[in-house]
């Protein structure tokens, strides 16, 4: 197969639990043998072990196929094998994550979310009204068109999708993602097309107030609250919630899969279909400042992954179940302490070594921020148009052009840094920074972004290797 692109880039790189490993390519331009496209699209490259242990229906679902000409999912246009390969053509879509933009709103209203969740509807049903479950549907996987504004909201990733006939119900393994997982499927029971709709009253849930209904950190208390139906909805945040939007929460979430509404009938809910009468149309800034730190959470596991993949150290989880050198196996309060307080320290490392490098930004200076940072740091950020830039000439453009030094001061503070280590050479933390400055008439400004730093020790020295930032971008606007 003859592939030729320009402006190629890697959008992500995803491990599976068996080990598989799936990479994605962007290709604004794409020629396929005799067969050329001037459409930009996204390739994935999977190995054809991984691709026989998904069925064809698992990556191709019908509601992608060319011929179907939907545009509520991600469309497959090709599929090509090749010598222990299998190349997947999809659609590029550029606007990103749907929750990502919502924070990035003005306004946001429950009317708001209503138009959101009538969307995913609209793609369930789809994929219902085909013989398709999802199985997987969570914000990760709900992606804007493009980045204008009221971008269709696309359905992606179809790689736990499986093909029923009917109503059927069955045991097809156990699939998803934890919080968003079905009673159902945890109790091991017989499940079908109800999955999903359990999990869109997750993600209706969240679009409300931005956090889910379910929530532990240990996993088998939340899969005892989910299988439970152990959900409610507290004061004061949902006292401004109209019952309407309660009630369709309340008949998603509905343990008895046989008695949970379907994704037809939620679209005849009045508070979708009558949204303009019936879902309040009041600004919920409590709801994005929550959502804001939720996303910050869920980029936090993400990037533990890409730590794992970019240092190709998996041994480095298993280190964490170890005790510290000269500490033996005791249970003696010393030994516990003594862990506790390094843990502790290398934690404050991280945050140090993060605000060094803030610092050196704040102050224009690109020579300081080399030093921390690693040669072919990656970073998805504002600034980048949702691109992945790896390297240091993308970053040195703004520091020899807008944080030069001697600029006006410039202030940062880092709200609630939250810090996982992985191993003794790796680590992730996730925090909200607050950029204070002063804008061209003199005025105090505040701008605030969400990010997500991965860090790797070299030769006993703390280097960036990537960062996610969303909301303001880095440099003050004017």
């Amino acid at each position: 197969m003859a592939v030729t692109a320009r402006r190629r880039a890697v959008s992500s790189v995803r491990c599976d639990a068996a080990g598989s490993v799936s990479v994605r390519l962007a290709f604004p331009c794409l020629q396929l043998g005799p067969r050329c496209t001037d459409r930009e699209g996204d390739m994935r490259l999977r190995s054809r072990r991984a691709y026989s242990l998904a069925a064809a229906v698992s990556e191709t679902p019908p509601q992608q196929r060319p011929e179907a000409g939907l545009v509520v999912s991600v469309r497959l246009h090709d599929s090509i094998s090749e010598e222990g390969f299998h190349y997947l053509v999809f659609d590029l879509v550029t606007g990103g994550e749907l929750f990502e933009d919502i924070v990035a709103r003005e306004y946001y209203s429950e009317a708001d979310a209503s138009h959101c969740i009538q969307q995913i509807l609209e793609s369930v049903s789809h994929c219902h009204l085909n013989g398709i479950v999802h199985r997987d549907l969570k914000p990760e996987n709900l992606l804007l068109a493009s980045k204008s504004k009221g971008a269709a909201v696309k359905l992606a990733d179809f790689g736990l999708a499986i093909e029923v006939q009917g109503d059927q119900q069955a045991w097809f393994g156990f699939a998803g993602t934890p919080g968003y997982l079905s009673p159902e499927v945890l109790r091991k029971d017989p499940y079908g097309k109800p999955v999903d709709m359990w999990a869109c009253g997750v993600i209706l849930y969240i679009l409300l107030v931005g956090y889910p209904p379910f929530w532990d950190e240990d996993q088998h208390r939340l899969y005892q609250q989910i299988k439970a139906g152990a959900y409610d909805f507290p004061s004061p945040e949902w006292d401004t919630v109209t019952p309407e939007a309660k009630d369709l929460i309340n008949r998603m979430l509905t343990i008895n899969p046989a008695k949970r509404i379907t994704a037809c009938e939620a679209l005849k809910h009045p508070w979708i279909c009558q949204r303009s009468t019936v879902a309040s149309m009041m600004h919920r800034q409590e709801t994005v400042d929550c959502l804001k730190k939720f996303n910050a959470r869920r980029k936090l596991k993400g990037a533990i992954l890409t730590t794992m993949l970019a240092t190709r150290n998996f041994s480095a989880a298993k280190s964490l179940l170890k005790k510290p050198d000269g500490v033996k196996e005791s249970t003696e309060s010393s030994n516990t302490t003594i862990e506790d307080e390094d843990v502790k320290a290398r934690k404050q490392e991280i945050i140090k070594v993060t605000e060094q490098l803030i610092e050196a930004i704040n102050n224009g200076d690109f020579e300081a921020y080399t030093k921390i940072c690693d040669p072919g740091l990656t970073a998805f950020e504002p600034e980048a148009l949702g691109n992945l830039v790896e390297g240091m000439d993308f970053h040195r453009f703004y520091f020899e052009n807008a944080l030069s030094k001697g600029s006006k001061p410039v202030h940062t503070i880092l709200l609630n840094p939250h810090v996982h280590l992985l191993g003794e050479d790796a680590a992730c933390i996730a925090y909200i920074r607050l950029t204070q400055y002063t804008d061209g008439g003199g005025r105090p400004r505040t701008m605030q972004s969400e990010e997500t730093r991965v860090w790797h020790r070299r030769d006993g020295k703390w280097q960036n290797v990537h960062f996610h930032r969303s909301g303001s971008p880095t440099v003050p606007t004017k």
